[in-house]
């Protein structure tokens, strides 16, 4: 890791430094990765090369013809117009799927579909809308074309030893016709990263618990938290739920190293319980924890510690903190371990606020918003509140310099997808 936390003892505790957002982004960077393995390309969607992918000759190997018309050589056209048109023999036709069987000589042009072949002797297609059948066997041009007009030249799409997939990209639906399209029906990708997710809590209870005791609350963290893994391309594994009690968590977590490339832990939200959790997770394994706080709202109380080479995510136990502070450092952690150097651009609108929103300075705020046409209204609630997520189209990020922002201030909104 890039840094090295800074720690200062006093009365018995430990309090490690609190990182900003952007620090934690940069700084944090585990230097686990996922192993390779091939897939066919029909499950490939999403996944992440191991290495790019070349072509192992041209794409699309011919010349062919981009639009329907004539193949021509261009300098038989130079100078034609409406008021005056060349004239020019019509030597045959390219069929689809077969290889040209006949040329294209001076005077001279050949019928051509749209994907065709472009035949020897020609150097560009002339679109059939500018052309007329003069008489039986002779067509009249009325405009003239440059070589290489209406043409893709037989490497164009790639030339051999070209990269047609890059390493580190999520596939998409285009990439994966690339690949078809270069013959390649397998690919080398990164394996899916393994996160284990705990819940901690004597008060938290499975979700499937019909009745609720006094007190006690049912774990909607883990499930949401397992939906974002997925989504940055994880694969999630319920930890289960561990009691307040450090020598239990601490054994749940080394149990979880071996089998895990990326452990969660959603924490209790009283200071006794996330100092518990940090005990914890800094007995696991050097080099330890990297910061134990992000200047962040809300998600301040949240760990960052990489323990015998696996990274450790320690959220906060109010579920509307924890989604909101896994979104922003721990898909992106997913995605890392995974092999992902080029992550996917989030899908943003530019709105403006119907109402001033506070803020305080060395803090990034994450406040929830409701759009309405061009208008973005701030949605507010406790952090235990998941109705405030719910309720939200996306979120609006007040940097960590702002003040606040003032009604009328255009802003970019991230969407929930």
């Amino acid at each position: 890791m890039a840094t090295e936390p800074d720690t200062r003892g006093h009365a018995g505790r430990e309090f490690f430094a609190t990182r900003t957002v952007a620090e934690a982004l940069a700084g944090f960077r585990p230097a686990r990765r996922t192993p390779a393995e091939t897939i066919p390309i029909t499950d490939a969607l999403h996944r992440i090369p191991a290495a790019p992918v070349t072509a192992a000759h041209p794409l699309p190997g011919f010349a062919r013809s981009t639009v329907d018309g004539y193949a021509v050589r261009a300098a038989d056209t130079y100078g034609v117009s409406e008021g005056l048109p060349g004239y020019l023999d019509v030597a045959g036709a390219v069929r689809m799927g077969a290889a040209a069987d006949v040329a294209v000589s001076p005077g001279t042009a050949v019928a051509m579909p749209t994907g065709g072949m472009l035949p020897p002797g020609a150097d560009a297609v002339v679109m059939v809308e500018y052309t007329a059948e003069a008489m039986s066997g002779t067509i009249e041009v009325v405009r003239p074309v440059a070589p290489g007009d209406g043409v893709i030249r037989a490497d164009e799409d790639a030339a051999p030893g070209a990269a047609i997939v890059p390493a580190g990209r999520p596939l998409r639906a285009q990439d994966l016709g690339m690949l078809a399209a270069a013959g390649t029906t397998s690919v080398t990708v990164h394996a899916r990263p393994v996160v284990t997710v705990f819940s901690t809590g004597d008060e938290v209870v499975p979700p499937d618990t019909a009745a609720l005791m006094p007190g006690q609350v049912r774990d909607a963290t883990a499930v949401a938290l397992a939906a974002l893994i997925s989504e940055a391309g994880g694969d999630p594994v319920p930890g289960g739920i561990v009691a307040d009690d450090p020598g239990l968590l601490e054994a749940a977590l080394r149990a979880a190293l071996d089998g895990s490339d990326l452990i969660v832990v959603s924490a209790g939200s009283s200071v006794g319980a996330r100092d518990e959790t940090a005990a914890a997770v800094g007995r696991l394994g050097e080099p330890g924890i990297w910061c134990h706080g992000l200047a962040i709202k809300p998600g301040k109380p949240t760990l960052l510690a990489e323990c015998a080479g696996v990274p450790v995510i320690g959220l906060p136990g109010n579920p509307r903190s924890a989604l909101v502070v896994f979104r922003l450092v721990g898909m992106p952690l997913v995605r890392l371990v995974g092999g992902c150097t080029q992550p996917p651009a989030a899908a943003t609108v530019r709105a403006r606020l119907d109402r001033d929103l506070a803020s305080a300075t060395g803090r990034l705020d994450v406040v929830q918003v409701r759009l309405s046409g061009s208008c973005a209204s701030p949605v507010f609630g406790m952090s235990a509140l998941l109705s405030v997520l719910t309720a939200a189209d996306g979120y609006v990020i007040v940097p960590e310099e702002a003040t606040g922002l003032d009604a009328g201030t255009e802003v970019e909104v991230t969407l929930y997808r």
